[in-house]
């Protein structure tokens, strides 16, 4: 696969010298943006410069994965980081099952959503998965897809319909989640064996939309992160009646575009 990788980062392993062999769920979400190989497979941002930060621990689920995203993400911002696409979630952790409940959903609670929730102001768009829990007894979004100010992804099948693994909303405090829908059920993506797949989860629709808002950013150069934000929830396809399982719906970003350069 071809990719402008600027370069990588792992948080949980430092000195590990197996940064691309920990596991390929990375690959899969990297080339669904920045895919570049014509008449194959090419992502929806494929000349973005990218960082590869790690900031999940495959073999464990503890609480100290969020420190490491927070971590990441002010590593990102350190960096110039304008958008981050962040493929993950958290709601139970091993030995903690009590570790947080669907009432700390409110976007403050939870120090990855607390986290989460300053990145716009300071000019990075947060585009997060909102799980895939949808299907189990949580149900709902995960930390930090509750934070404030950022873009939450859910899934829908081919024919524009919810995925029904796709986390549902809305946070605590009543904010309607998940923002917008992709395709994610299935996405076309590259494996770590370098072969065209089709996989399922809402890791992979959040790439779709993170590629198109650094597209959509790149031709408004003049808005804010909070403005591209409410462009694209604007443009959706229920942006007239959101809910909590659809959210804004799927983005038109040709729509957000023209809208946004109207407004300049």
């Amino acid at each position: 696969m071809q990719a402008n990788i600027v370069g990588t980062k792992d948080f949980v392993y430092p000195n590990s010298p197996f940064f691309y062999q920990e596991t390929d769920h990375g690959t899969k979400v990297l080339s669904a943006m920045a895919a570049n190989v014509p008449n194959v497979l090419i992502g929806t941002a494929p000349e973005a410069r990218y960082w590869l930060l790690r900031c999940e621990d495959q073999q464990t689920e503890q609480p100290v994965e969020e420190d490491y995203w927070a971590m990441a993400a002010e590593f990102a911002d350190s960096a110039g980081v304008d958008i981050i696409n962040s493929s993950l979630g958290y709601n139970d952790y091993d030995d903690a099952p009590d570790y947080y409940h669907q009432r700390d959903l409110d976007g403050q609670t939870a120090l990855i959503s607390r986290t989460a929730s300053m990145l716009a102001k300071k000019g990075i768009i947060l585009v997060n998965s909102a799980g895939n829990s949808g299907m189990g007894p949580w149900k709902k979004i995960s930390f930090p897809s509750d934070a404030n100010d950022i873009l939450t992804v859910g899934a829908v099948n081919m024919e524009k319909k919810n995925a029904p693994f796709s986390g549902v909303g809305p946070t605590q405090d009543g904010r309607v989640k998940p923002d917008v829908m992709a395709l994610g059920s299935p996405a076309s993506l590259i494996s770590g064996r370098g072969s065209i797949i089709r996989d399922m989860g809402t890791s992979f629709s959040t790439p779709l939309v993170a590629g198109l808002v650094a597209c959509l950013w790149q031709a408004l150069p003049e808005k804010t992160a909070l403005e591209i934000i409410e462009l694209v929830r604007l443009t959706g396809s229920n942006a007239k009646d959101p809910d909590n399982i659809f959210g804004y719906g799927i983005p038109n970003f040709w729509r957000a575009y023209m809208i946004g350069k109207v407004e300049k």
